[in-house]
């Protein structure tokens, strides 16, 4: 009962109810003037063939123009107006955001050009060049990194190094949930506030909507800690949701930072059972590459606060000793926005597949490929690489689990080798190729993270941590079960129907 009552009154099912009561008003507008039903669906019909032209001349990934065009093309009278509400991007103030991300080529103006990397070959210093000339973010050396297997592993450290904060402390999460993680880290935070250090906490409202109450940022400006809400979840037809900050960043003074999977939630360190166990990853970062990650979470504290920055004068003036057993290896974080048009997670993902020699060992809660990602797997497979791709077995999301498995059996059919995670939920989302390249993050191998949320990555090269990200795929293969094709074919008419629909649809999922 107590359940009933809270989602009767949580303010979801109030958006829910305005937004019927403006569909219903929508209806009456069209019976009220139904004399002039027939210009209406003519005015209608042409829109969405201007929509359709629009899409099919736009720079969208092919899968996506489908998935809208279709739709579109059988509700020819709604179909263009839902695009308009809900298609690309709708974060308000766009161009407020690219003003931000074009702050990061003057701030972040590269000490050490993708050149180092020649002793990696050619491969190696396109991939850097890209980063640095189209994601506006520079390549580093001088940077210690350790790599978490869990973020149960992770837990100590973060809060170690948050305790050792003497400036400050940025936090940008999509969840927060109450519990033992958030608990004890607030903890910390409210200890820094008292101490003068400058805390900051970013979260995302519709990742966050059913785990914090609707004015949790007064609750924490009240503690001290200063705190704003991205894009927040508004009872309105036109759709503006589409956008999230899914990056994850744990900074501590501009030299110490964590990214990966783990959101702030007990889940996360299998505090608290969701699907089984849950197995997710975490970097860590000390030394100059984390100035990189501080600078993008002040770019979107200067985007949603309002509040102009001075960046340089949180950039710090030295680096924790532990920097030094980085020299000579290269890290380079990277964010990736969806108001650019440029696809900086899935373009990363797609060349280390595309150049792999030897192998490539993929994590990733969700198999939901685009047309071109699904192709460089395949193409890397035939062509004698070691593909493997590891998913979870126990699914958060019933429907988008049964879209990874529709994509099992082209990937199969290539010489792919698909593991799932058997103890439960796998939440990582971790490149290993060839013992020279990895990238741990936020980005999934969906649409979602590839076009239409904010992402983050760490990319290394010539670093040890690539060799730990092997190491922990393939530790973690042996309790898992490896799919076959005859396993992954289902010849029942009603689901290879319901899959193909999944597949069409996917890019709008």
């Amino acid at each position: 009962m107590k359940k009933l009552l809270y989602y009767l009154f949580h303010r979801t099912a109030l958006v829910a109810l305005l937004l019927i009561l403006q569909v219903a008003l929508f209806g009456v507008a069209i019976v009220r003037f139904s004399d002039y039903f027939v210009y209406f669906y003519f005015l209608c019909v042409l829109l969405s063939v201007f929509v359709v032209l629009h899409i099919v001349n736009s720079g969208e990934e092919p899968g996506y123009k489908i998935a809208w065009i279709v739709p579109i093309l059988l509700f020819p009278v709604f179909g263009g107006l839902l695009y308009l509400l809900c298609g690309g991007d709708h974060l308000g103030d766009k161009n407020k955001m690219q003003n931000m991300n074009r702050r990061l080529v003057k701030i972040l103006s590269p000490d050490n050009k993708a050149e180092a990397l020649i002793d990696f070959g050619k491969d190696a210093v396109n991939q850097s060049r890209y980063l640095e000339e189209y994601a506006h973010c520079p390549l580093y050396t001088n940077t210690w990194t350790h790599y978490y297997p869990l973020g149960d592993d992770a837990l100590e450290s973060m809060l170690t190094e948050l305790r050792r904060a003497t400036k400050y402390i940025f936090l940008e999460y999509f969840i927060i949930t109450p519990g033992k993680f958030w608990n004890s880290i607030l903890e910390i935070l409210e200890e820094k506030v008292a101490e003068g250090v400058d805390v900051r906490v970013i979260y995302d409202d519709v990742g966050s909507l059913y785990t914090l109450p609707r004015h949790f940022d007064r609750e924490l400006e009240a503690k001290g800690i200063r705190c704003r809400a991205f894009n927040r979840f508004v009872p309105i037809l036109s759709v503006r949701l589409n956008n999230r900050d899914h990056r994850k960043f744990c900074i501590v003074d501009g030299h110490t930072a964590f990214t990966g999977g783990i959101n702030l939630a007990d889940e996360y360190i299998n505090q608290k059972v969701r699907f089984g166990h849950w197995k997710d990853s975490v970097i860590l970062l000390k030394g100059e590459g984390a100035w990189s990650m501080t600078v993008m979470f002040l770019t979107m504290w200067e985007y949603t606060s309002g509040e102009k920055q001075d960046y340089l004068s949180y950039r710090p003036a030295i680096l924790p000793p532990e920097a030094w057993q980085g020299r000579g290896y290269w890290v380079q974080p990277y964010t990736d926005s969806p108001l650019d048009g440029e696809p900086v997670g899935e373009t990363v993902y797609r060349n280390l597949i595309s150049k792999a020699e030897d192998y490539v060992y993929i994590m990733t809660p969700y198999l939901i490929v685009s047309d071109s990602v699904n192709s460089a797997l395949r193409a890397a497979a035939k062509s004698g690489v070691d593909v493997r791709i590891m998913v979870p077995h126990i699914p958060d999301k019933k429907t988008v689990f049964e879209l990874t498995r529709a994509h099992y059996v082209p990937l199969l059919e290539a010489g792919i080798r698909i593991f799932e995670y058997t103890p439960g939920f796998l939440h990582s989302k971790s490149f290993a190729v060839d013992d020279k390249y990895a990238v741990v993050g936020s980005i999934n191998l969906d649409y979602r993270s590839m076009f239409l949320h904010f992402e983050d990555g760490v990319w290394l090269c010539g670093d040890p941590t690539v060799l730990d990200v092997k190491a922990d795929f393939l530790k973690t293969q042996d309790i898992c079960e490896e799919i076959t094709l005859d396993q992954a074919q289902d010849h029942s008419l009603p689901r290879m129907v319901f899959r193909s629909l999944l597949r069409l649809l996917a890019p709008l999922m």
